[in-house]
């Protein structure tokens, strides 16, 4: 991360398009009733009262996502809804970033991924069969990402939480892990935590000297 600056044009501005957006769809569900069909939201509540016993998959839960009628809109409405969540990310790696150029490829991913998660997401959803399926498809097909920095991979991780949180219909709590990484990533980065072992907190907490040599 590189030096840093004032928060406050950045804070108004990622505050703001979460305000846009959570308004947005507070305002068509208020107005248009029936588009709660077709938003992704209530999947936390859909797992939790399934009262799952084993592991065999629970077709009827696929039969109202993915295979209803209504689930390619869903699936499209989600996948937006991952991407728009996803937009805010991209731009705290913007803002923390102390790399002179930044990689393309990075920020495409960061984009792309909880969109790509989104669907693997509603295609798998609770079948164990998919879901072996799926892990023997990506241990076949072998790939290896070189991050820059070790604190890139939480982009990688945020991006997938966000994906994994559309596809089975929570886009709400997508929303919640979006906000909150790009608030605690910014204020942290603000405080520039960690910096310098300096200060009479710091050398209370860990019982150090000030002047004490690394060793």
């Amino acid at each position: 991360m590189r030096k840093s600056g004032g928060l406050a044009i950045p804070l108004t501005i990622i505050i703001a398009y979460y305000a846009f957006w959570t308004g947005l769809t507070i305002f068509l569900m208020s107005r248009f009733p029936g588009l709660a069909n077709y938003l992704p939201f209530g999947g936390v509540e859909d797992l939790a009262s399934s009262n799952l016993t084993g592991f065999e998959p629970v077709y009827t839960h696929v039969d109202r996502s993915i295979l209803s009628p209504n689930g390619p809109v869903q699936l499209l409405v989600a996948s937006i809804g991952a991407a728009i969540l996803a937009v805010p990310v991209s731009w705290v790696f913007f803002i923390t970033s102390r790399q002179s150029r930044i990689g393309q490829s990075f920020l495409q991913t960061i984009m792309i991924l909880p969109v790509v998660v989104t669907g693997i997401s509603m295609i798998v959803l609770n079948s164990l069969a998919l879901a072996f399926s799926l892990a023997g498809i990506v241990a076949a097909v072998r790939f290896r990402f070189t991050l820059n920095q070790p604190s890139d991979a939480m982009y990688i991780f945020v991006t997938i939480a966000i994906g994994l949180g559309a596809g089975i219909g929570a886009l709400g709590v997508a929303g919640v892990i979006s906000l909150v990484f790009v608030l605690t990533t910014l204020i942290i980065w603000r405080l520039e935590y960690g910096k310098a072992m300096s200060g009479p907190f710091l050398t209370m907490l860990t019982r150090r000297d000030p002047q004490e040599d690394d060793y």
